[in-house]
């Protein structure tokens, strides 16, 4: 019978129960989580080669010629090694770590979930999502102030792509407003958060003008591509020093 019951769980019939329970669903990128993982020994003694959670969310990649959205993992945490769950146990894991900061925000619909995973030698991997909301980090945030509040840009599309290399990036795309409205057709920005500042990478596409603008932009060559820094005392500074340093940063690009 012991046997059977093997088998069984093997294949996902009476086998382990795992559910995540964090202390909240709000976070920002930095921040610490807390939680715990319940589970309910199933019916037959189950060996767990780890416990892991994955923080998951949607990407956009490019496959065929055509954009289509996949499940990603952004990072993985693991949470416990080996240990065998008894039969009915009842078993309960604490848990903290650190969100890392390049952790996507949730802007738009974007979905971001923590999924549980136990490694169990030859058997289903039972699976327990939860959701979360990531609001960006402080020093994000204020850059992200700065460019709409200070300089008139307008947030119109956030999303999670798949860059060169096969690199992972949440791009924001603004449209330009103040005085690089009639200079831009658009401003692109990617975050790059570090413990000592933020790098960015900008795109800045110029809007045609004349029919040499016509010609560029026809040869994509009114876009410009920038890698700029901020560091913690630029940023700490506040939203008009990081306004007036970008300025300058996209005027140069702007004309």
């Amino acid at each position: 019978m012991t046997m059977f019951k093997k088998i069984m769980a093997s294949i996902g019939v009476g086998a382990a129960k795992v559910d995540t329970q964090l202390e909240k669903e709000r976070f920002s990128a930095g921040e610490e989580v807390r939680g715990k993982v319940v589970m309910k020994g199933g019916n037959a003694e189950q060996q767990i080669d780890r416990i892991n959670l994955f923080l998951m969310t949607e990407v956009v990649k490019e496959k065929d010629d055509r954009k289509v959205r996949e499940e990603e993992i952004i990072h993985s945490f693991n949470i416990t090694e080996s240990f065998t769950l008894k039969e009915g146990e009842d078993k309960e894991i604490d848990f903290s770590f650190k969100l890392p900061l390049n952790t996507p925000a949730s802007f738009g619909r974007l979905p971001i979930w923590f999924q549980t995973g136990l490694d169990i030698p030859m058997a289903l991997d039972p699976q327990d999502r939860d959701f979360i909301h990531v609001d960006p980090s402080e020093s994000v945030q204020t850059i992200l102030t700065a460019l709409q509040h200070e300089l008139g840009f307008s947030l119109r599309k956030v999303e999670m792509e798949e860059a060169r290399h096969r690199q992972i990036v949440q791009e924001f795309e603004f449209l330009p407003g103040g005085r690089f409205r009639g200079d831009l057709d658009e401003l692109e920005v990617v975050f790059f958060p570090q413990e000592d500042g933020v790098e960015l990478l900008l795109e800045v596409d110029r809007r045609a003008k004349g029919l040499g603008g016509l010609l560029a932009e026809a040869l994509d060559a009114d876009e410009s591509h920038v890698r700029t820094r901020l560091t913690n005392a630029d940023i700490a500074k506040g939203e008009r020093a990081v306004a007036s340093q970008l300025e300058q940063v996209i005027a140069r690009f702007a004309n």
